[in-house]
Protein backbone atom coordinates (compact mmCIF):
# COMPACT_ATOMS: atom_id res chain seq x y z
CA UNK A 1 0.00 0.00 0.00
CA UNK A 2 0.74 3.73 -1.01
CA UNK A 3 2.15 5.18 2.36
CA UNK A 4 3.00 9.07 2.09
CA UNK A 5 3.97 11.12 4.78
CA UNK A 6 4.24 14.88 3.94
CA UNK A 7 6.82 16.23 5.81
CA UNK A 8 7.63 19.61 4.99
CA UNK A 9 5.68 21.10 2.06
CA UNK A 10 7.27 20.64 -1.10
CA UNK A 11 7.66 23.69 -3.32
CA UNK A 12 8.45 22.94 -6.85
CA UNK A 13 9.43 25.43 -9.60
CA UNK A 14 9.27 25.44 -13.31
CA UNK A 15 10.68 28.17 -16.11
CA UNK A 16 7.97 30.35 -15.13
CA UNK A 17 6.32 29.44 -11.75
CA UNK A 18 6.20 28.38 -8.20
CA UNK A 19 3.87 25.22 -6.95
CA UNK A 20 3.93 26.71 -3.44
CA UNK A 21 1.24 25.85 -0.30
CA UNK A 22 -1.36 27.66 -0.39
CA UNK A 23 -2.06 30.07 2.43
CA UNK A 24 -4.57 32.40 4.61
CA UNK A 25 -2.80 35.24 2.73
CA UNK A 26 -3.76 33.83 -0.47
CA UNK A 27 -7.94 33.77 0.79
CA UNK A 28 -8.84 37.17 -1.90
CA UNK A 29 -7.38 35.31 -4.84
CA UNK A 30 -8.78 32.11 -4.28
CA UNK A 31 -12.46 34.13 -3.83
CA UNK A 32 -12.00 36.00 -6.94
CA UNK A 33 -11.48 32.37 -8.84
CA UNK A 34 -14.44 30.34 -6.89
CA UNK A 35 -16.73 33.01 -7.14
CA UNK A 36 -16.19 33.23 -11.18
CA UNK A 37 -18.49 31.69 -12.86
CA UNK A 38 -15.78 31.64 -15.92
CA UNK A 39 -13.49 29.89 -13.89
CA UNK A 40 -16.29 27.18 -12.27
CA UNK A 41 -18.31 26.89 -15.46
CA UNK A 42 -17.23 22.99 -15.70
CA UNK A 43 -16.63 22.18 -12.06
CA UNK A 44 -19.73 21.39 -10.31
CA UNK A 45 -19.43 23.29 -6.83
CA UNK A 46 -21.22 26.08 -6.10
CA UNK A 47 -19.61 29.56 -6.60
CA UNK A 48 -18.16 30.64 -3.41
CA UNK A 49 -20.14 33.64 -1.64
CA UNK A 50 -18.22 34.65 1.26
CA UNK A 51 -14.34 35.01 2.52
CA UNK A 52 -15.78 32.61 5.09
CA UNK A 53 -16.33 29.45 2.50
CA UNK A 54 -12.98 29.65 1.31
CA UNK A 55 -11.18 29.79 4.83
CA UNK A 56 -12.76 27.02 5.44
CA UNK A 57 -11.77 25.47 2.05
CA UNK A 58 -8.03 27.07 2.78
CA UNK A 59 -8.74 25.15 5.84
CA UNK A 60 -9.94 21.86 4.72
CA UNK A 61 -6.68 21.37 2.54
CA UNK A 62 -4.57 21.99 5.09
CA UNK A 63 -5.87 19.48 6.99
CA UNK A 64 -6.22 17.07 4.18
CA UNK A 65 -1.87 17.52 3.58
CA UNK A 66 -1.51 16.89 7.83
CA UNK A 67 -3.78 13.82 7.09
CA UNK A 68 -1.45 12.83 4.08
CA UNK A 69 -5.00 12.51 2.10
CA UNK A 70 -4.42 15.07 -0.53
CA UNK A 71 -1.94 17.81 -1.33
CA UNK A 72 -2.60 20.92 -3.58
CA UNK A 73 -0.82 23.81 -4.70
CA UNK A 74 -1.12 27.47 -5.08
CA UNK A 75 0.57 28.42 -8.67
CA UNK A 76 2.45 31.81 -8.81
CA UNK A 77 4.56 33.19 -10.90
CA UNK A 78 8.01 33.78 -9.63
CA UNK A 79 8.23 36.82 -9.73
CA UNK A 80 4.56 37.81 -8.39
CA UNK A 81 3.18 35.79 -5.15
CA UNK A 82 -0.34 36.53 -6.40
CA UNK A 83 -1.71 33.41 -6.78
CA UNK A 84 -2.98 32.38 -10.30
CA UNK A 85 -4.19 28.97 -9.94
CA UNK A 86 -4.31 25.64 -7.75
CA UNK A 87 -3.27 22.45 -9.02
CA UNK A 88 -3.18 19.46 -6.70
CA UNK A 89 -3.74 15.54 -6.02
CA UNK A 90 -6.89 14.65 -4.00
CA UNK A 91 -9.44 11.68 -3.81
CA UNK A 92 -5.66 9.24 -3.19
CA UNK A 93 -6.55 5.83 -3.21
CA UNK A 94 -3.67 4.60 -1.37
CA UNK A 95 -3.98 0.85 -1.81
CA UNK A 96 -4.31 1.17 -5.88
CA UNK A 97 -1.09 3.94 -5.46
CA UNK A 98 -3.47 6.33 -7.50
CA UNK A 99 -4.80 9.96 -6.84
CA UNK A 100 -7.34 11.98 -8.87
CA UNK A 101 -5.48 15.34 -9.98
CA UNK A 102 -7.46 19.13 -10.17
CA UNK A 103 -6.73 22.30 -11.19
CA UNK A 104 -8.03 25.73 -11.75
CA UNK A 105 -6.74 29.02 -13.59
CA UNK A 106 -7.44 32.63 -13.49
CA UNK A 107 -9.09 33.01 -17.08
CA UNK A 108 -6.85 36.21 -17.86
CA UNK A 109 -4.27 33.21 -17.98
CA UNK A 110 -5.75 30.28 -19.95
CA UNK A 111 -3.90 29.66 -23.60
CA UNK A 112 -0.11 30.43 -22.10
CA UNK A 113 0.64 27.01 -21.20
CA UNK A 114 0.78 27.63 -17.51
CA UNK A 115 -1.37 24.38 -16.61
CA UNK A 116 0.52 22.31 -18.54
CA UNK A 117 3.58 23.95 -17.05
CA UNK A 118 2.54 23.41 -13.64
CA UNK A 119 1.01 20.05 -14.17
CA UNK A 120 4.11 18.50 -15.55
CA UNK A 121 5.94 19.27 -12.63
CA UNK A 122 2.98 18.28 -10.00
CA UNK A 123 3.24 15.10 -12.06
CA UNK A 124 6.82 14.66 -11.51
CA UNK A 125 6.50 15.25 -8.15
CA UNK A 126 3.59 12.24 -8.12
CA UNK A 127 5.38 9.61 -10.21
CA UNK A 128 9.31 10.18 -8.48
CA UNK A 129 7.96 11.50 -4.58
CA UNK A 130 4.98 9.76 -3.93
CA UNK A 131 5.39 6.96 -5.64
CA UNK A 132 2.15 7.00 -7.47
CA UNK A 133 1.50 4.56 -10.13
CA UNK A 134 -1.36 6.51 -11.92
CA UNK A 135 -3.42 9.69 -12.16
CA UNK A 136 -6.66 10.19 -13.24
CA UNK A 137 -8.62 12.96 -13.96
CA UNK A 138 -12.49 13.38 -13.95
CA UNK A 139 -13.71 15.71 -16.58
CA UNK A 140 -16.79 17.44 -18.08
CA UNK A 141 -16.61 16.28 -21.64
CA UNK A 142 -17.65 19.50 -22.76
CA UNK A 143 -14.49 21.20 -21.38
CA UNK A 144 -12.10 21.53 -24.24
CA UNK A 145 -9.50 23.10 -22.43
CA UNK A 146 -8.94 21.00 -20.02
CA UNK A 147 -8.77 17.74 -21.75
CA UNK A 148 -6.42 19.59 -24.30
CA UNK A 149 -3.94 20.43 -20.91
CA UNK A 150 -4.74 16.42 -20.18
CA UNK A 151 -3.71 14.91 -23.72
CA UNK A 152 -1.23 17.35 -24.02
CA UNK A 153 0.40 15.72 -20.66
CA UNK A 154 -0.04 12.18 -22.17
CA UNK A 155 -3.34 11.20 -20.72
CA UNK A 156 -5.87 8.59 -22.01
CA UNK A 157 -9.46 8.62 -22.03
CA UNK A 158 -10.42 6.07 -20.21
CA UNK A 159 -14.12 6.56 -19.57
CA UNK A 160 -17.14 8.49 -20.55
CA UNK A 161 -19.97 7.79 -18.51
CA UNK A 162 -23.36 8.90 -19.17
CA UNK A 163 -25.43 10.84 -17.22
CA UNK A 164 -23.68 9.24 -13.70
CA UNK A 165 -23.24 12.87 -11.98
CA UNK A 166 -26.39 14.70 -10.66
CA UNK A 167 -25.93 18.69 -9.89
CA UNK A 168 -28.15 21.48 -9.51
CA UNK A 169 -31.04 19.45 -10.82
CA UNK A 170 -29.40 18.05 -13.93
CA UNK A 171 -27.58 14.65 -14.48
CA UNK A 172 -24.51 15.22 -16.19
CA UNK A 173 -21.80 13.09 -18.09
CA UNK A 174 -17.94 12.71 -16.96
CA UNK A 175 -15.02 11.50 -18.69
CA UNK A 176 -12.38 9.89 -17.02
CA UNK A 177 -8.58 10.45 -18.34
CA UNK A 178 -5.81 8.73 -16.64
CA UNK A 179 -1.97 8.85 -17.03
CA UNK A 180 0.25 5.40 -16.23
CA UNK A 181 3.99 5.97 -14.93
CA UNK A 182 5.07 3.62 -17.72
CA UNK A 183 3.38 5.97 -20.28
CA UNK A 184 4.72 8.80 -18.66
CA UNK A 185 6.83 11.27 -20.43
CA UNK A 186 9.46 12.79 -17.97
Amino acid sequence: MLELEFKQFPILETDRLILRELSKNDVHDLFHLRSNPKVMHYIDRPLAESLDVVYELIDKIATNYKANDGILWAISFKENPKLLGTIGFWRITKEHYRAEIGYILDPEHWGKGIMHEAMKAVLNYGFTHMNLHSVEAVVNPDNDASISVLERNKFKREAYYRENYYYQGKFLDSGVYSLIISEWDN
